[in-house]
């Protein structure tokens, strides 16, 4: 049976997002979906119902119509009660839930016998889960719609400027957090070309930072901040002391804070106090990206920007939906990439697949049933180290190689006896060109037993490219000692075929030796950082 996604329109005031657009609609009517989509609901972020049909979508007059036809319904902020009572059982909700938050609509939703995907619950520690991962979209397009509403309350340029009628200095940017959304204001302010500054109680950040632009400030104080999940941990007490006075000594320096802290299912640190607002110069500006759940900063009023002590706090809790067509874009395609996990199969059907760790941390309620908090991943032990093998003992050996002891006098007196008995052979019988050639290869043999014998066995890769140039060197000079003069009518000169494996040995010498120090160069490159 072919299953109807329904849009409704978000009632949530000054929600502007839509939970799909029309380039998503073709794709979800790939899947075997039949996609409902109520009035108007893309309107706020200029999607038109006329758009949504021509993808292919029906348009519902009204949302109780909606509602009544589908089977499966996507939103974007969590349902109202009036909405939870118009979804019909065996339902399946997706859309941000925020369980932690609201357990009356837990319990409501789960009166309604639904099944609920909360995309805020996706366990983001799993790699393949990032394509599904609504909250980093989110972050990252709040992150920069953060700066465009500090530059616009700060009311000068970011970029220093030396003009005839003065020089501007350039602005000085904190951002308290460096997150998704922090990374992303980073990135922002430092193109405008502003002074970045950031700092995170994950250490493991600061990299990031410095590759965006900024500085990374460092709270004098050795204490491990990842709460796991992408985000941080709450901190003991002496971190939060040294924090603070780092955060007092950046507003008295900086004109803008950007603070972006959230931990899941608490509300939101304070980060700025009063007195550090008043410490700030006048002109200041402090976007506070956690208004929502209560602000970093104290005096932060959610969904208004204030002035306080001659400093603007904006604490807008609507920064993605001010960027509501790109936004609505990265989140349609979050769910498709979710819907198509539900429907592998492509026939227009979901399968809220419980064995999937994936799936499970989403779904927090299941026909009814609640199911959050999910268990904890399935971490894979760190493999245990392989008990050391005992050495074996090598017999000594009369040859050569590393470890082998000397030979004995006796030994190598037979040795030499033998080669000195073999060079006369050759030497007395063999013609007078051949043994001059003969000498130097035995010369180059030994020569290049020696080098290679001789080196740490790491280096045997690159080095061995090496030695393979000089040996095309050296086939390229033996070639010419050996082909006889090819002026005049010399009755020695070759013959055809002699000078085309003449020309064609020049070609494989000459591709062996360029391609032997292009490997040697780029494998030494591999060792330097």
């Amino acid at each position: 049976m072919t299953l109807t996604i329904g849009v409704p329109r978000e009632t949530f005031a000054g929600e502007k997002r839509v939970a799909t657009v029309p380039d998503v609609v073709t794709k979800l009517l790939k899947l075997g979906f039949a996609v409902y989509i109520e009035q108007g609901a893309g309107a706020a972020a200029n999607f038109s119902d006329q758009a949504y049909q021509a993808a292919g979508a029906s348009v519902a007059s009204s949302a109780a119509d909606l509602y009544a036809s589908a089977d499966v319904v996507f939103k974007v902020r969590p349902p109202t009660v009036a909405e939870v009572g118009q979804l019909r059982e065996g339902t399946t909700f997706i859309g941000f839930v925020w369980p932690a938050q609201n357990p009356e609509l837990m319990q409501q939703l789960a009166g309604r016998k639904v099944t609920v995907l909360a995309i805020d619950a996706l366990p983001r520690q799993l790699s393949r889960a990032q394509k599904m991962d609504a909250l980093t979209s989110m972050a990252g397009v709040s992150g920069y719609r953060a700066i465009i509403e500090a530059a616009h309350a700060f009311g000068r340029p970011f970029n220093g400027q030396m003009t005839a009628a003065g020089k501007i200095a350039p602005a000085k940017v904190f951002i308290a957090g460096a997150g998704v959304a922090g990374l992303a204001a980073i990135g922002a302010a430092a193109s405008l070309g502003a002074i970045v500054r950031a700092n995170d109680t994950r250490a493991e950040v600061a990299d990031q930072v410095v590759s965006l632009g900024g500085e990374f400030v460092k709270v004098e104080y050795e204490e491990e901040g990842s709460g796991g999940g992408g985000y941080a941990k709450v901190m003991s007490e002496g971190f939060q002391a040294a924090q603070r006075a780092m955060y007092a000594q950046q507003a008295r320096e900086v004109d803008i804070i950007v603070t972006t802290a959230l931990i899941p299912g608490k509300p939101a640190p304070r980060l700025i106090t009063a007195e550090m607002v008043q410490s700030m110069k006048p002109g200041s500006v402090i976007v506070d990206m956690a208004a929502e759940q209560g602000g970093n900063c104290e005096l932060t009023v959610p969904g208004e920007a204030v002035v306080r002590h001659g400093v603007t706090i904006v604490g807008y809790t609507d920064l993605v939906s001010r960027l509501a067509s790109q936004s609505s874009t990265l989140y349609s395609n979050n769910l498709l990439r979710l819907t198509e996990e539900l429907c592998k199969t492509k026939d227009g059907t979901l399968n809220v697949n419980m064995d999937d760790e994936a799936i499970r941390g989403l779904t927090v309620i299941k026909d009814g049933v609640i199911t959050w908090p999910a268990p904890p991943l399935k971490v894979a032990p760190p493999a245990a180290p392989k008990p050391a093998a005992a050495m074996p003992v090598k017999k000594p050996a009369h040859g050569h190689g590393a470890g082998a002891e000397p030979m004995s006098a006796r030994s190598l007196l037979v040795v030499s006896a033998v080669g000195v008995a073999l060079f006369w052979l050759i030497g007395a019988y063999a013609p007078a060109a051949f043994l001059g050639h003969f000498t130097v290869f035995v010369l180059a043999c030994f020569i290049g037993y020696m080098v290679v014998w001789n080196v740490t066995p790491s280096l045997h890769t690159p080095l061995m490219s090496v030695t393979n140039a000089i040996s095309s060197i050296i086939a390229v000079g033996a070639l010419i000692q050996v082909a006889p003069p090819l002026a005049g009518n010399d009755p020695a000169r070759p013959g055809h075929l002699i000078l085309g494996l003449a020309v064609a040995a020049l070609v494989l010498t000459a591709v062996n030796t360029f391609g032997g120090f292009a490997v040697t160069r780029r494998m030494l490159a591999m060792f330097r950082k």
